[in-house]
């Protein structure tokens, strides 16, 4: 029964759209974004809104955000530098109070469109140590606080698919009774970016919930594009710096093969990593030049330009970063990419949203 399976697969392959042009389509979603919002667009508020990755992708979609929370200081002069006209809050989001966060969105309980967060996701994560009693797991309380006290129409909660794996189970179970039991109807699925537009591959775990008394169902978005390749992503990619390496990393990235990883060239832990022109990025994540942790270029032996990784991650080359490379690669490797969020808030915004107003 190998082939129909392998034959399923392949017709849901040939339904996906071909970016063709990779460079252009991204270019098109930024002017979206800088389009002047209509009066009746969705409203939208980011918890742990990062460098602004998930609020350039509501942007894209038409939403005109309210406010955005974030205590990284880098992040937030990053965010800052490309969403002059959000308010956000810089502090901890644990001494932020409901009632200020009303007054600073200047709505009322229950009239937000959308709370969008992903809770500081690396106490899940597979790359971590998954400790079941992480502190940071434990964010996730104060997205549950703000859903209750603000009231959304709808929330979005993004996480690693690390939550579903293993003892983490068990965190998943609490996390959607808890969502469950603050009136909302919720649907959690695992979607992947590299099928909707972004030329990485990366895995993330999307909750949608819908308030109980507006009787719609959540649903999430299919997958919309086929994956693309690193090649097609680097199309007349802009040049920029070429970080430096520690003395380490130098000496071993001529040896890494292209996918391969530097753990298999000195045979213990060193998360290095050589890309595939004929592949989608591997995940990006957290990491330092001069770490453990770097992504090499296909064919060269560097790590990746920041011009690079923006398109790996889906921000437009306009899209501007602050503090030098090892910030800007901590920005992006913690970031939702802006064109998966993009399709996730246009699937709401029509297939939701529209039913509530309707």
């Amino acid at each position: 029964m190998v082939f129909p399976s392998a034959n399923v697969l392949i017709a849901g392959m040939n339904m996906l759209k071909r970016i063709d042009d990779y460079p252009a389509f991204l270019q098109k979603a930024w002017k979206e974004h800088l389009r002047p919002r209509r009066k009746d667009a969705p409203t939208v508020i980011s918890l742990f809104a990062g460098c602004g990755g998930s609020s350039l992708g509501y942007s894209m979609a038409g939403y005109r955000e309210l406010l955005a929370v974030e205590w990284n200081n880098n992040a937030v002069e990053t965010f800052r530098l490309n969403f002059s006209d959000i308010p956000i809050y810089h502090g901890d989001i644990a001494k932020l109070t409901i009632d200020e966060c009303l007054q600073m969105a200047k709505i009322g309980q229950g009239q937000l469109d959308i709370l969008d967060g992903s809770p500081p996701c690396q106490g899940f994560s597979m790359a971590g140590k998954r400790d079941f009693s992480d502190d940071r797991n434990q964010l996730f309380n104060e997205y549950i606080r703000f859903l209750r006290g603000l009231r959304p129409k709808v929330f979005i909660m993004e996480n690693v698919s690390g939550m579903i794996k293993g003892k983490m189970k068990i965190i998943f179970s609490e996390i959607m009774q808890e969502l469950k039991e603050s009136g909302y109807r919720v649907s959690a699925r695992l979607l992947n970016a590299v099928y909707f537009g972004v030329p990485q591959s990366r895995e993330r775990m999307i909750f949608i919930g819908v308030r109980e008394d507006l009787e719609v169902e959540p649903s999430h978005p299919r997958a919309e594009s086929r994956p693309m390749t690193i090649v097609e992503a680097w199309e007349k990619v802009p040049v920029s710096d070429i970080p430096r390496l520690s003395p380490k990393l130098a000496s071993i990235i001529p040896k890494i093969p292209v996918w391969g990883d530097g753990g298999d060239v000195i045979g213990s832990f060193f998360s290095t990593k050589r890309l595939d022109f004929k592949q989608p990025s591997r995940t990006l994540i957290k990491g330092n030049i001069g770490s453990r942790a770097c992504y090499i270029h296909p064919s060269e032996d560097r790590a990746i330009t920041e011009a690079e990784a923006k398109r790996i991650a889906s921000f437009p080359d306009d899209y501007r970063f602050i503090g030098g490379y090892k910030y800007s690669m901590e920005c992006i490797g913690n970031s939702v990419p802006p064109l998966f969020m993009r399709v996730i808030a246009r699937h709401i915004r029509y297939e939701i949203l529209s039913k509530i107003s309707a």
